[in-house]
C-alpha cells in the first residue's frame, strides 16, 4: 500500500477511535468496515482512479466522524450525557436568530407546515 492510502487509512482509524471512544462494538465495526473497504483495492496501483477516489472518500469520512459524530449515553434519570470532544464542530446560532419569516417544512418542503423562531408570537 502506498503512502496516500496508508495515511488515509490511519486517519480513518484515528477518527473512528475518537468518535466512538468507549463504545467497543461500534468501534470494532467501524474498524472492520474500514479494513474491508481498503482491502478491496489493495492490489490496484496507487494512481488508479478507484484508489484516488477511495482515498478522498476516506479522508472525507474521517473528517465527518471527527467533526459531526457525538455519542450520547442514557443515564438512570432518563437524561442523556453527550460525549463532546475537542474536534466536534460547534456552530453558532446566527442562522437561527436571523428572522427570515416563516419557512416551509414537511415532505420535501411542500408546505405541510410552517415554523417560527421561539421569540416570535
Amino acid at each position: 500500500m502506498s503512502v496516500a492510502p496508508l495515511h488515509a487509512y490511519r486517519h480513518l482509524l484515528k477518527a473512528a477511535s475518537i468518535a466512538f471512544h468507549g463504545d467497543l462494538p461500534v468501534l470494532a465495526a467501524a474498524r472492520a468496515r474500514a479494513r474491508e473497504a481498503f482491502e478491496q483495492n489493495r492490489t490496484l496501483d496507487s494512481s488508479a482512479p478507484e484508489v484516488v477516489d477511495g482515498v478522498k472518500h476516506a479522508e472525507e469520512v474521517a473528517q465527518f466522524l471527527r467533526a459531526n459524530v457525538v455519542q450520547g449515553e442514557k443515564k438512570e434519570d432518563g437524561l442523556y450525557r453527550l460525549r463532546i470532544h475537542d474536534d466536534v464542530e460547534r456552530g453558532d446560532n446566527d442562522d437561527i436568530k436571523k428572522k427570515v419569516g416563516t419557512r416551509d417544512i414537511g415532505a420535501a418542503g411542500k408546505g405541510h407546515g410552517t415554523f417560527k423562531c421561539c421569540s416570535e408570537k
